[in-house]
């Protein structure tokens, strides 16, 4: 399994409680694909750069995870379809970054494998 990392924006306006049921959604999806969900980020509401789909603002959560190949491919589907969702973008994470966020557990299970 890899590590990744879920970075969705949702729209400002959307009701609080829909954007807990897309979070929640994504959380279950991750689960039933084999995966195992790490962190929630949420950072709230943040301007754009840009406009985006005309909006000026969205709200950010940032979701950790690791998973196989059917877990992204799952979670891509799933927020291409959500209407309360206005971009979304999946990250692989570098083993050594991975290691650092979740604790330094990775470095020294590689040392283990290694010798």
């Amino acid at each position: 399994m890899r590590p990744y990392e879920v970075m969705v924006i949702f729209d400002a306006g959307a009701d609080p409680s829909a954007i807990q049921g897309v979070v929640d959604r994504v959380l279950e999806t991750i689960r039933s694909s084999g995966g195992n969900p790490g962190t929630v980020d949420r950072w709230g509401r943040r301007p754009f750069a840009y406009e985006v789909k005309h909006r000026r603002e969205g709200y950010y959560v940032v979701i950790e995870l690791t998973g196989v190949t059917r877990t992204v491919n799952d979670l891509d589907r799933l927020l291409s379809l959500a209407d309360e969702v206005i971009r979304h973008k999946v990250i692989r994470l570098p083993e050594k970054v991975a290691g650092r966020v979740s604790g330094g557990s990775a470095p020294e299970a590689s040392a283990s494998q290694a010798g």
